[in-house]
């Protein structure tokens, strides 16, 4: 049984006109076509929900992507057999949105995994069946604007303690379970230590294969305990203003091939450069590039210095979200240090100590969410 995954698929730019025009020949390629119509089963991330006149965007932080409904039209017509949906976009544009996106999606003959129109339905395993094998796929991502709850619509959280109790229900289930994460740091080309201790407890509950996306970049992978984890696929199809010339445009699909040995076998792929379409990349640079990560994903001293870096050249940004600063310039010239610092001192521990503390993240985070 061979089952391919790709990473983002959102129409815009360049990319929603040809859709909305139904130019699908344009933006998939046909290599592209063919090496995903030659799996047994195929899933791309199904980022933007699809919009209709008089749905209101949910009120969040960065952009509510949005689609027209000929967008699971060119899903299908790419060759994929079904879409994930746990993912940070989803829910855009509230439940109205979700409901139409999963609508468009099952007139396509598409399967779904990942929301519900309550968590009980969107943690859901979706079940596929070839040649008397049976496989689970699990859908979650990580929180932000799309979660769902036991009474609303929206996305199946990541949540190690339910993807466990998950996976060994679909153990009892299916031959194999393929865990399908949405996630991790946007425009880093490496996993967190957080997520490899996630992914890696997710083969120990039980999962054949784990795959990430999310970061629009591709990262580097690992065989853990005879297992392939796959910590980002990088865009599959996302056109962007700006973004046309960098890690954004590249990305891979991954097959695996699930039998007594699980193995894979990846896509190099760039979409929306120059060209407005999605073709296979040339191996070399991106060979090179993989190794490199992969190497670093293997040393966990490696992992944590390089995320360490990371996060330091991250600080002076996700301090100021607290600051008293708002707008692009006050908080640009906060970050260049021609502004105060209130968060300091024993201000600075008082809030590390409610956001560290489990108990009182609670209490902040129901405070934040109702104010």
């Amino acid at each position: 049984m061979n089952i391919l995954i790709a990473g983002d698929f959102a129409p815009r730019a360049r990319l929603a006109k040809q859709i909305e025009e139904k130019k699908y020949s344009e933006v998939f390629s046909e290599n592209i076509r063919g090496i995903i119509k030659s799996a047994d089963f195929s899933f791309v991330n199904f980022e933007s929900p699809v919009v209709e006149e008089g749905y209101k965007p949910i009120l969040k932080c960065g952009p509510n992507l949005r689609c027209t409904p000929e967008a699971a039209e060119a899903v299908k017509y790419a060759g994929f057999t079904g879409v994930t949906m746990a993912n940070n976009h989803i829910l855009d544009f509230g439940a109205e949105g979700l409901r139409k996106s999963v609508e468009c999606c099952k007139a396509q003959k598409l399967d779904i995994v990942g929301v519900g129109s309550n968590l009980k339905e969107a943690e859901k395993a979706l079940y596929l069946e070839k040649d008397g094998k049976t496989i689970a796929v699990v859908n979650c991502c990580e929180h932000e604007f799309s979660i769902a709850t036991e009474t609303e619509a929206g996305a199946n959280p990541l949540n190690p303690v339910g993807q466990f109790y998950a996976i060994q229900e679909a153990k009892k289930k299916a031959d194999y379970v393929l865990v399908i994460v949405h996630g991790g740091h946007e425009m880093f080309q490496l996993p967190s230590p957080r997520m490899v201790e996630t992914y890696r407890f997710f083969i120990d509950a039980g999962a054949d294969a784990v795959v990430n996306h999310h970061q629009h970049c591709y990262s580097g992978y690992e065989t853990y305990k005879g297992k392939p984890i796959f910590y980002g696929l990088g865009n599959f199809c996302f056109d962007e203003e700006g973004l046309r010339d960098c890690s954004w445009n590249e990305g891979y699909m991954v097959e695996l091939s699930f039998s007594d040995v699980i193995t894979s076998n990846i896509y190099p792929c760039c979409q929306y450069g120059i060209k407005p379409t999605i073709e296979l990349l040339g191996a070399t640079a991106f060979d090179n590039t993989i190794a490199e990560l992969n190497q670093i994903i293997s040393d966990n001293n490696s992992l944590r210095a390089t995320i360490t870096e990371y996060y330091k050249n991250c600080k002076n940004n996700e301090l100021s979200r607290m600051e008293p600063y708002s707008g692009r310039i006050l908080s640009k010239l906060f970050s260049l240090g021609f502004l105060p610092k209130f968060i300091c001192g024993q201000k600075a521990i008082n809030i590390l100590n409610h956001v560290d503390c489990e108990a009182h993240r609670d209490k902040l985070i129901f405070a934040l969410r109702n104010e």
